[in-house]
């Protein structure tokens, strides 16, 4: 639609008075203030209505996630408000009515009588007025509209007007000041839109930096992965999320994280492989760094044997999302997938922006590399508590565990038994057949501890061939059957000893008595191997 410039407001002028200049300037003003759209759209019909008499104007506003109208504003009666406030008309019925047939320069005037209105348009409001036979005067079952379209030509919304105040259709000279008065209200709309798109963005990569300045802080990989989750669901609008990792040993892709689904939901539970998602990461689809990939293409790529949801906030039309793919690559050290990032059901429902998208795929970056931050810490952390051959925990956590142990047992009058044991011959095995072999024997002892303890019980290596049960809520009886099932899973020679946690037990003296326990235990197995001339190595 063409703006008008200075000769055409000059003639303006001419044509409809200086109502009409005010109001031109009032719909600038609009623009130059950049209101809220909601306020902008108000104005405008408002302004409209006045300036240029007609008791009725409706402002029909495009919605490019439904690809229809929405009735915004209706300046008018009562009963024009009632009848036709929020109702909506599909693009298709507005096709029918914006021909050349109708065209009157910029406007669309509909005669009574000259298009059937019989046919599914949508809700129609006729005011109560009696026809003139006089053929220019304005008819109750006349239409006239005037779209409104952006700086590049795409639609915005619809005028439509009636009840001139005059009771005659507007002349060529009315239109031209009509559908000018629409081009500057096009400016307004677009500026106001557009003013609310760009406080959206501002908002989400604030409330993005927010949550990327509290990734470095979690101290684990876990925290770090809900807190993308929720950052991408509140920031950025999606209301569902999910961080898909690759199991190396699997294979498998596993929700590690998720938003908007709950624990239980087979979108999250559910493990798929990873190949089959690869061929959704196709240059054809790249926008700023994500994937974004039309729902029917995303199933015949990966088959519908994988599909674990299906978009539920879809729109309709060019510019909606309609069960797209939205993924975000995730990269190790090495520059290898080791995952995505699995974002659905925009607020908005429609196609993000490539702003919106760049947006994500910093935000992704971000949190990769607090990600591996978290890795770093999470190994040293590990490291500082476990034993590096065995992944057992060290002696150190054993002293922390046992103190704590024996508080509980101490306090709640509860049971608590400690298991500890040491290998006969392990020296002999580093002597003969070199150190590797032994720690071999070091590993078997950890597999065969892993296989036999309890899920609630810990253990422990305490020492080079020495290792420690921790049994919550285990008597004597119950701790000897434990070191049995140990021994008979090890199949090597060990030395056993067993304490139980008494009212007034200390953490020492429990260990100390196990460990008394373990080397009588020792000293009748060299006797019944040795003899009894043992008293100068017992």
């Amino acid at each position: 639609m063409r703006r008008p410039g200075p000769r055409g407001q000059k003639q303006l002028k001419k044509s409809f008075g200086s109502s009409s200049v005010q109001a031109l300037l009032e719909v600038t003003s609009v623009v130059r203030g950049q209101r809220d759209l909601a306020s902008a759209l108000a104005t405008i019909v408002k302004t409209v209505a006045e300036a240029l008499e007609f008791k009725t104007v409706v402002l029909n506003l495009y919605r490019p996630e439904f690809d229809d109208f929405c009735v915004t504003d209706v300046h008018g009666s009562k009963e024009a408000r009632d009848a036709l406030l929020g109702s909506t008309y599909e693009w298709g019925a507005w096709r029918h009515l914006l021909t050349e047939q109708f065209r009157r320069g910029g406007a669309y005037l509909i005669p009574h009588g000259s298009f059937d209105w019989s046919e599914d348009i949508g809700t129609r409001y006729v005011p109560k007025l009696e026809p003139s036979d006089d053929p220019d005067a304005w008819h109750p079952e006349d239409e006239l509209f005037v779209p409104l379209e952006d700086s590049e030509g795409q639609m915005l919304a619809i005028f439509s007007v009636g009840e001139p105040r005059s009771r005659r259709r507007p002349n060529d000279a009315e239109l031209e000041v009509l559908c000018a008065l629409a081009a500057h209200a096009a400016i307004a709309i677009e500026t106001a839109q557009q003013s609310e798109r760009t406080a959206r963005h501002r908002a989400s990569l604030e409330q993005l930096l927010e949550v990327s300045s509290t990734l470095t802080a979690a101290q684990s990989t876990q925290a770090i992965l809900e807190t993308v989750c929720r950052g991408i669901h509140t920031a950025l609008g999606f209301h569902k999320v999910s961080i898909e990792l690759l199991d190396g040993d699997t294979g498998l892709l596993r929700s590690r994280a998720s938003s908007g689904w709950a624990p239980g939901d087979p979108a999250v539970l559910r493990a798929i492989p990873f190949d089959p998602m690869r061929a959704l990461f196709d240059p054809e689809f790249a926008v700023s760094g994500c994937y974004l990939v039309p729902g029917d293409t995303a199933h015949e790529r990966i088959g519908p044997e994988h599909v674990k949801y299906s978009s539920q906030r879809n729109g309709r039309g060019p510019r909606a999302w309609s069960h797209h793919w939205l993924l975000v690559p995730l990269y190790d050290r090495n520059g290898e997938e080791m995952g995505f990032i699995w974002a659905d059901d925009p607020e908005d429902r429609l196609i993000p922006t490539a702003e919106r998208l760049q947006a994500l795929r910093v935000f992704a970056n971000q949190a990769t590399t607090a990600l591996y931050a978290a890795e770093q810490f999470e190994q040293l952390r590990f490291l500082a508590d476990h034993d590096p051959l065995t992944n057992l925990l060290n002696r150190r956590s054993f002293v922390q565990h046992l103190d704590a142990e024996v508080a509980r047992s101490r306090r709640y009058d509860r049971p608590l038994a400690l298991v500890v044991f040491d290998l006969d011959e392990l020296k002999s095995v580093n002597d003969t057949q070199g150190h590797a072999a032994g720690d071999e024997v070091i590993k078997r002892v950890a597999d065969a501890l892993r296989a036999t303890i309890r899920s609630g019980d810990n253990a422990f290596r305490i020492g080079g061939d020495e290792f420690a049960v921790l049994l919550a809520e285990a008597d004597e009886q119950e701790a000897a059957a434990a070191a049995q099932r140990i021994a008979d899973e090890l199949q090597l020679a060990a030395s056993f000893g067993v304490a139980v946690c008494a009212s007034e037990s200390e953490a020492g003296a429990l260990l100390r008595e196990a460990d008394d326990a373990m080397y009588r235990m020792k000293r009748q197995r060299r006797a019944a191997r040795f003899g009894d001339d043992l008293s100068a190595v017992v």
